[in-house]
């Protein structure tokens, strides 16, 4: 391990990483893992005209929200949003750009950028609109779109516990697209709920390396929302 991965608080983990115009990739899916005390100090930094890479844009006023509320997302690449009135309103009226993407040509353009893989081609979007200004090619009597890699600057990620050494573990369905976007980014921050000594996780229960991770936060009481509650009538 060089040095140590280890900082006080989210604010002094994003202190000297973020600036304005950067591209930050997001991990979580709806409200499901993600880094909530990260995107808040990410908010608190101040840092305008930035690109979010994520699933989705989490919703009013909580998750990404919080960024689009404060207008300091310029760009958006996802593959859902349709829970944020404010994302809505915003691209509606041309004040924020969009960059769709097939939810699984997203994760594969991520996964891409962490493997240095520049592009490949995949069948999805093939024939609509998708697939505009991109090159094709037929393969096997099948036509193909080529997406590109998604490097960023800055990954924020979450996960539920960590070493040292930033070796991550998540938990259950909160490990969603997180793997792939710490991969993507060339400085990656973890959020973690549990923080333990080297050694402390089996190998073998390790879902994400430490090579992957520069700088680890402890968030151990997050908040965890959730997005959509529904519950059955009682006698029902």
């Amino acid at each position: 391990m060089a040095g140590n991965k280890v900082f006080p608080d989210a604010a002094a983990a994003l202190a000297d990483l973020v600036a304005d115009g950067q591209t930050l990739a997001v991990g979580g899916f709806g409200l499901c893992g993600i880094p909530e005390a990260l995107i808040a100090a990410l908010r608190d930094t101040g840092a305008k005209g930035l690109t979010v890479v994520s699933n989705n844009a989490g919703v009013d006023g909580f998750g990404l929200g919080q960024l689009l509320a404060t207008r300091q997302i310029r760009k958006m690449i996802s593959s859902y949003v349709g829970e944020n009135k404010e994302f809505e309103r915003q691209y509606l009226a041309g004040e924020l750009e969009l960059e769709f993407n097939p939810q699984g040509t997203l994760a594969e353009r991520l996964r891409a950028g962490g493997a240095g893989i520049p592009a490949f081609f995949t069948r999805t979007g093939y024939g609509t609109v998708v697939a505009d200004g991109k090159e094709t090619r037929e393969f096997d009597g099948q036509h193909y779109v080529m997406e590109t890699a998604i490097k960023a600057d800055v990954s924020l990620v979450k996960a539920w516990k960590a070493d040292k050494a930033g070796n991550l573990v998540f938990r259950k369905t909160a490990r969603n697209f997180n793997p792939a976007v710490a991969m993507a980014g060339r400085t990656c921050v973890a959020e973690v709920e549990q923080l333990v000594e080297i050694g402390d996780i089996d190998p073998d229960h390790v879902h994400l390396p430490g090579i992957y991770v520069d700088r680890i936060v402890v968030n151990a009481t997050p908040e965890k929302r959730i997005e959509q509650r529904t519950v059955r009538q009682g006698g029902v």
